[in-house]
């Protein structure tokens, strides 16, 4: 049985299957080379992962419309004649750009990565890695699960997000306990010569649980002030995106450390936390974040309002929020992500605190 590393031929099998390398054991000295260095970055239970459905990534409204309007043999006929078409940007593209541009930085480690989880078949999905291609995206790993949403699968790739246009997909994702967001419609800007990654989140119910945010729902905001003042020193439990928000933090501190000893770096991640809440109920905001051992580089405490005011000179590649009353920008020109969890989602609330 062929061995390298400790690992035996099925442990390489599933490497090959996923897309690390192209050695085939056939003791090419290239091909050795090759795979010993993919076992050397961090394996996936290490990474930073980010799952995207092609929907998120592309806009899709073309092929979609033709499945709708024509069923699926008309689908694949018409992905199979435009199958050397790129598919045009979609709302999560800038972000999944940005973010992978974070392995060109720690290039020994490469800490992140982005797994396509999609619900075409792989003959349907050729279209989609073509296109991923052509933009120089480097995504390897892929499921495809012709029709069947993919979100049980999060788990396997230790994902800490998943993306999709896919509301129903999203829903039952965070259903089942794991990190989603639906990308809403927006415009889509992608200045190529801007490198900086901007990524903007919610504090309740998507960093944090939506424990503040369930006292608020079911009495007011001077109980919820209250709750916040006598809680003040007990750290929120973290939210979907709570890990998502660390272990970009965990990168963020990497940077600093890069910062002070190159001169002239600049750091690529910039994170900030845009919330509802004011004085006095921040308080809590920054227990949390100090006992988590992360901060964010920007946070806004907007004492009710609108976010849009803040996010439309931030300019965030992606912005997260778990209240669509919130997502809303009158430019249309912020991408944003619904994150469907906790009370906020369970009733239509009269007003909104976080």
């Amino acid at each position: 049985m062929f061995q390298l590393a400790g690992m035996v031929e099925s442990s390489i099998n599933e490497y090959l299957i996923f897309g690390y390398g192209v050695l085939l054991c056939d003791n090419r000295m290239v091909d050795c080379l090759a795979f010993t260095r993919a076992i050397m970055v961090y394996p996936i239970e290490r990474k930073l992962v980010i799952a995207v459905a092609s929907s998120a990534l592309f806009d899709l409204s073309e092929s979609d419309k033709v499945y709708r309007d024509s069923g699926e043999e008309k689908y694949r006929e018409f992905q199979r004649e435009n199958i050397d078409l790129t598919l045009k940007k979609g709302v999560a593209f800038p972000f999944i750009r940005r973010f992978l541009n974070i392995n060109n930085v720690f290039s020994e480690q490469e800490p992140v990565e982005v797994v396509l989880l999609s619900k075409n078949d792989p003959e349907t999905g050729l279209r989609v890695f073509r296109s991923i291609q052509e933009y120089g995206l480097n995504i390897s790993r892929a499921a495809f699960m012709a029709g069947r949403a993919p979100y049980e699968f999060i788990p396997a790739f230790n994902v800490s997000l998943f993306l999709s246009a896919n509301p129903r997909d999203v829903r039952r994702a965070i259903q089942a306990g794991f990190p989603a967001g639906t990308v809403m419609p927006s415009e889509i800007e992608d200045d190529e010569l801007d490198n900086e990654l901007r990524v903007a989140f919610d504090f309740d119910g998507v960093i944090a649980d939506d424990e503040s945010e369930t006292v608020y729902k079911k009495s007011d905001l001077a109980a919820f002030n209250a709750h916040e003042k006598k809680h003040v020193d007990v750290p929120h439990n973290s939210g979907p995106l709570g890990d998502l928000f660390k272990k970009l933090a965990l990168i963020q501190k990497l940077e600093r450390k890069m910062e002070l000893e190159n001169e002239g770096y600049e750091r690529i991640i910039r994170s900030s936390i845009v919330t509802a809440r004011g004085a006095p109920s921040h308080e809590r905001v920054v227990t949390s974040l100090r006992e988590w051992g992360v901060r964010a580089d920007d946070t806004f405490f907007l004492g009710g309002m609108e976010k849009h005011r803040i996010l439309e000179i931030l300019k965030p590649h992606i912005f997260f929020d778990d209240q669509r009353s919130h997502l809303k920008s009158p430019a249309g020109k912020v991408p944003m992500v619904h994150i469907p969890f906790g009370i906020a989602n369970e009733s239509k609330p009269s007003s909104d605190s976080s």
